[in-house]
């Protein structure tokens, strides 16, 4: 699935910088050095450089425990809750939720995102509105740390990249508990069965109840 298949860019900050790419895992290396450069030109009456390239909307809110580590943009109306831990390299969106306990690292949530009980994103994109019900996470990294691979087209295509979470569009709702395997792609409108164990790429407009059981939506 390309960027603009899985994304409405129109709703993220990061919107013009994923544009530059055909396929979502293309931007994890760079997104860093994009959050620092975006960062520098964010409007100061809106935003707070609260340390050293942690830019925080006036906006949000962010729990006096939670722990967020450079670089970060927390945009508009963010809500970061109590024990939640922003790892780096990380860009929140406008009303997204990050809740108890959750853990976030080298990610783009775009706005509206939802994460807020014991999950984990790591080397990821979730779409507009998406949600991960509790303990839900993305696996980023192979049992034998080999390089992830990605099925695109029906191909299977081995990445440069040892860490590589999951590519998740717009409107995907995953049920409490599941597990989304290094290199998994969700498309658009697809909601994820608690407890699942996904692989791979689930079509848009699905309904995964597990790998031998999947219904495109009517």
């Amino acid at each position: 699935m390309r960027v603009t298949e899985l994304f409405d860019l129109t709703k993220s900050i990061a919107g013009v910088f994923l544009g530059r790419f055909i396929y979502p895992e293309g931007t994890l290396s760079e997104i860093s050095d994009f959050i620092v450069e975006l960062g520098s030109k964010l409007d100061k009456n809106r935003y707070i450089e609260t340390e050293k390239n942690i830019w925080i909307a006036k906006t949000a809110k962010v729990a006096n425990n939670a722990t967020i580590m450079p670089p970060c943009i927390i945009d508009e109306d963010a809500e970061i809750r109590q024990c939640a831990f922003i790892r780096g390299s990380v860009i929140v969106g406008k009303a997204c939720v990050v809740g108890n306990s959750s853990e976030i690292k080298n990610s783009i949530l775009f706005d509206r995102v939802q994460v807020p009980h014991f999950n984990y994103v790591g080397d990821s994109i979730l779409g507009y509105a998406s949600h991960l019900g509790a303990g839900a996470v993305t696996s980023n990294v192979k049992s034998d740390k080999s390089n992830v691979s990605i099925v695109r087209d029906g191909v299977k295509t081995i990445t440069d990249r040892k860490k590589l979470g999951s590519m998740i569009g717009d409107h995907v709702e995953v049920g409490c508990g599941a597990v989304l395997c290094p290199g998994t792609i969700i498309g658009r409108e697809c909601t994820i069965y608690p407890l699942s164990l996904v692989r791979g790429y689930v079509p848009s407009k699905s309904i995964y109840k597990d790998k031998n059981d999947i219904v495109i939506k009517e």
